[in-house]
């Protein structure tokens, strides 16, 4: 008798902010990803009652979720009823305090040496800015923190 392995957990990174919906637009431009479309979920929800309407706010014109919302890679699928990504996704959750110290988990984007220094300059005409760069023996990268202040490196 084989055992059969168990399914791999499907997973997003939530990411603490005080403006999840500007974080989300910073995030899908940085990446090139798509900003989920929950509409017809939040619909759903106002008209049967399990949501109220300061719940929601608009968003590129149409009705989103206030305190949250995710980012998708464009080629992943979601679930078209709710808008809902099933792939690669960043989720942006409201939270009241602010970001004070070093994240304990960061992203590390992959442009390559030689696109490297024309990703960190359109990265911060998007609203990010550079911290430091660095040069070790175990690669070069450049460290960023994005509008809120949460770090990442572009490689």
């Amino acid at each position: 008798m084989t055992t059969q392995a168990p399914a791999p957990l499907h997973w997003k990174l939530v990411i603490d902010a005080a403006d999840p919906h500007t974080q989300a637009d910073f995030w899908a431009a940085a990446l090139h990803y798509t900003a989920e479309d929950n509409s017809a979920l939040v619909e759903r929800l106002l008209s049967a009652g399990a949501l109220s309407g300061e719940a929601t706010v608009e968003y590129h014109g149409r009705a989103a979720f206030r305190d949250l919302i995710a980012v998708r890679h464009p080629d992943d699928p979601y679930d078209q009823q709710t808008g809902t990504g099933l792939g690669r996704r960043l989720l942006f959750q409201r939270v009241p305090e602010s970001k004070t110290v070093k994240n304990r988990l960061h992203l590390d984007l992959h442009a390559g040496p030689d696109r490297r220094t024309e990703e960190v300059t359109r990265l911060q005409a998007l609203g990010a800015r550079v911290l430091r760069e660095v040069k070790e023996p175990s690669g070069q990268w450049v460290l960023m923190a994005d509008p809120e202040g949460n770090e990442f490196c572009v490689h």
